[in-house]
């Protein structure tokens, strides 16, 4: 499953490093995803947004079995 995960979130990195960003995975545990979110994503005031609207919807919809994403 790690690998799906990767595969998700590299079609999301684009678009955070566009904006000065990036994603990291962390771990993928019982459909829990931790990432942490770096660069100007790790300070900016709509990283909560950006990790349940765009990579916690994005990774729902493309992998079953996947029930949240946390930041840590």
């Amino acid at each position: 499953m790690r690998d799906k995960v990767e595969e998700v979130l590299n079609q999301i990195r684009p678009s955070l490093r566009a904006d000065g960003g990036d994603v990291e995975l962390v771990d993928v545990k019982d459909g829990i995803v931790s990432v942490k979110l770096t660069g100007a994503c790790s300070g900016c005031p709509m990283s909560t947004l950006t990790l349940k609207n765009g990579i916690e919807r994005l990774l729902k919809e493309e992998i079953s079995g996947i029930k949240e994403v946390v930041g840590v």
